[in-house]
């Protein structure tokens, strides 16, 4: 007998299934691909002996998520491996700017602009888990409301208009890399609250990577599972409701569109039609290398992070999002970069190392945007072009191709801006329900949203274990 039924194995998808588990309900979790994982998969994409990432690969959120942290994933083999820094910033003139766990370390490269950094984030290093708890919830009445207002106050701006606190560029770059990562213009509101995410978070713990790769999440996640009794079935591909096996209820870790496709036929209409209206934002393009040494960054002391923002100063990094944004392709891209084999030597060959690095493009993009990168990567590692063993390049339609929750490319599950933060997919009550009582959706495209996190499956399966008795196991 199965009580509950996941389709997707990504963070999402098996943290709403081990959620269920541990309440006592018998959970199979389906995947079309061979292998388990979502965002979270590793594959030689270069050369034998080379472990890339394929998606995620820095895991800040991973680490300090307020469900994931509670489950015994070491146990069953996750070992997240944190570098002394969380984030470098190179810039041309001048040393990089690092994100150091310690906020006195953090301030004293910013010069004049340390005290209004320090009024920035202190505020929330007393009970940053506490803090992270409530922005990682549905929109409700939150634990710690005085610092939800404070942050609030600050996270509603736009990351350019938080930057007119500083008065130089060096922490108005620290600023925008991290904004940068809302994937919209950074003139927009609540890009400042990704900024202010991703700082604290490096305050808090070191932004980690996966020992072995990004796969060692997934794979723990499900050996948690099974443990607890439940199944996982792979290289089953889920197209309709024939392909669903009979339960009391249906969790979906899919796009909207995803959810429409297979379980269309037993929703209404009118929902239809919103679901087609979510938006899910610009692509990514990634770029994967097998290297023969390290990254040779101008400043050596980026090698020191598991994370490094190439884009340069503020007014750089705002041009290249706007740009994207447009449906343009930057001619300088901000460029996420993460080198995992600095830390992690399981990644490469003795000696060689992995590169990762990726940048926003527009919605299905289909544009090899090799060149600008590389040229981004030159600018502030010269010589890098010359240790390039192999490359493996992903277009946005090559994600969308890889895994169907990707729609266009974009890797967060939606844009995630004033109007979509809190009513993803629509406006409902509660934002993992549909209309159909025994059909929930699980995905990155609900509240939180994305992130290697699990919280919008934690949360989804919350609502979902409150209905399980209600109804018989049967096909949907």
């Amino acid at each position: 007998m199965t009580d509950a039924v996941v389709i997707g194995s990504g963070p999402n998808g098996l943290a709403a299934a081990v959620s269920l588990a541990q309440q006592g309900a018998e959970v199979r979790v389906i995947e079309g691909h061979a292998q388990i994982g979502g965002g979270t998969r590793t594959a030689e994409l270069t050369l034998p002996g080379f472990h890339h990432d394929v998606c995620s690969a820095a895991h800040p959120m991973g680490i300090l998520s307020p469900y994931l942290r509670t489950l015994p994933l070491e146990a069953h083999g996750l070992r997240w491996i944190q570098p002394p820094i969380s984030v470098a910033h190179p810039l041309d003139d001048g040393p990089a700017v690092l994100l150091h766990r310690d906020l006195e370390a953090t301030m004293a490269q910013l010069g004049p602009d340390a005290g209004a950094y320090r009024g920035l984030i202190a505020p929330f290093l007393s009970n940053p888990h506490g803090l992270l708890e409530d922005l990682l919830a549905p929109l409700g009445i939150p634990k710690h409301p005085i610092q939800m207002l404070r942050f609030g106050l600050r996270a509603i701006r736009s990351a350019t208009g938080l930057s007119k606190r500083f008065r130089e560029d060096r922490a108005r770059a620290l600023i925008a890399g991290c904004a940068a990562h809302a994937i919209m213009p950074l003139d927009h509101k609540l890009t400042a609250a990704l900024a202010v995410v991703f700082l604290l978070t490096g305050h808090t713990a070191e932004w980690p990577v996966a020992e072995g790769g990004s796969h060692a999440i997934t794979k723990a996640l499900a050996s948690l599972l099974e443990s607890l009794g439940g199944r996982i079935e792979t290289g089953r591909w889920v197209r309709s409701l024939a392909d669903l096996p009979p339960a009391r209820i249906y969790l979906f870790d899919t796009a909207p569109r995803g959810l429409a496709e297979i379980a269309g036929s037993v929703l209404p209409d009118r929902y239809l039609r919103r679901l087609s209206r979510f938006r899910y934002g610009p692509g990514v393009f990634k770029l994967d290398w097998a290297l023969d040494g390290p990254i040779p960054w101008r400043d050596p002391r980026a090698r020191e992070a598991s994370t490094v923002h190439v884009g340069g100063t503020l007014e750089e990094i705002a041009a290249s999002e706007a740009a994207m944004w447009r449906g343009e392709h930057p001619e300088r891209p901000f460029v996420l970069v993460v080198q995992q084999s600095e830390f992690d030597p399981s990644r490469a060959p003795a000696g060689k190392h992995t590169g990762y690095g990726y940048c926003h493009v527009p919605h299905g993009s289909t544009v090899d945007h090799t060149a600008a990168i590389e040229a981004q990567m030159e600018r502030f590692a010269p010589g890098f072009r010359d240790l390039v063993l192999a490359r493996h390049a992903m277009t946005a339609a090559d994600f969308e191709a890889y895994d169907p929750a990707y729609v266009g490319g974009a890797i967060t599950g939606g844009v995630a801006d004033l109007f979509q933060l809190f009513t993803r997919p629509v406006a409902r009550l509660s934002p993992y329900t549909t209309p159909n009582p025994r059909v929930f959706l699980c995905s990155a495209s609900t509240p939180p949203g994305g992130g290697v996190h699990g919280m919008c499956g934690f949360h989804a399966a919350k609502v979902a274990a409150r209905r399980l008795s209600r109804f018989p196991v049967s096909p949907l």
